[in-house]
């Protein structure tokens, strides 16, 4: 059961519009595996409409306004504007599967939010594996994430934020256990170190590397490059 979901101020954002592509893009993919946020998105959507038909109706001189408009439109204007309307003539566009990703014998079928979205190879490193997602947004990395079976990355901490949805398998850190679906937001206030006993695909969005602090794990920071 997912137990992890975005903020009601991150779903209002993302109605609005007012989200980089990459977290939109997350919370895309989290909403076809959440069924609960899905119908929280629902209701903002109405809740937006509403206010937006709300606000046209009680601006009663914007109205007049384009009441004058109209009627100032040339007939020249409104029958071309008929005649594009009429048009029967449409494109149609097919909305190509998901993609599949293998690892090994397991075969993992992505949300359809990331499916049109370009990916570069995968990069691995022992146990670790990533894929960077073709968004450019400056500082801002989003990337495919797979931990084979086994894998762990010692205890970290977060010089930006990471959001990491997990898409397959499950994970484990000091928190608890996360299971496909949950939507994970951490910064620099959280340390944690995540393992996969079966193997896990995440999506991961960063604006910063990963911090290893502690010990011999400091060794590790270029690989926390790399993760970001």
């Amino acid at each position: 059961m997912i137990k992890f979901h975005p903020n009601s101020d991150l779903l209002l954002q993302y109605v609005q519009g007012a989200l980089p592509a990459s977290i939109s893009v997350a919370i895309a993919a989290h909403l076809e595996l959440c069924a609960h946020c899905a119908t929280h998105i629902e209701t903002l959507e109405r809740q937006c409409a509403q206010s937006a038909f709300a606000d046209e109706e009680g601006d009663e001189q914007t109205l007049q306004q384009e009441a004058m408009l109209n009627e100032e439109l040339s007939e020249e204007y409104a029958n071309m504007l008929a005649d594009i309307t009429a048009d029967s003539l449409r494109d149609d566009f097919s909305i190509a599967s998901s993609k599949e990703l293998r690892f090994g014998d397991n075969t993992i079928t992505l949300p359809r939010a990331l499916s049109h979205i370009g990916m570069g190879r995968f990069m691995q490193a022992g146990k670790l594996a990533r894929s960077r997602l073709e968004l450019d947004e400056g500082s801002m990395r989003t990337s495919l994430l797979y931990i084979a079976p086994g894998g762990t990355i010692p205890e970290h901490t977060h010089t930006g934020f990471e959001l990491t949805l997990l898409l397959d398998g499950s994970f484990s850190d000091e928190e608890g256990t996360y299971e496909a679906g949950d939507f994970i937001w951490l910064d620099h206030r959280h340390q944690h170190t995540p393992y996969t006993e079966h193997g896990c695909l995440c999506l991961a969005v960063v604006n910063s590397a990963l911090h290893f602090n502690k010990g011999l794990s400091k060794l590790l920071n270029p690989i926390g490059e790399l993760i970001y």
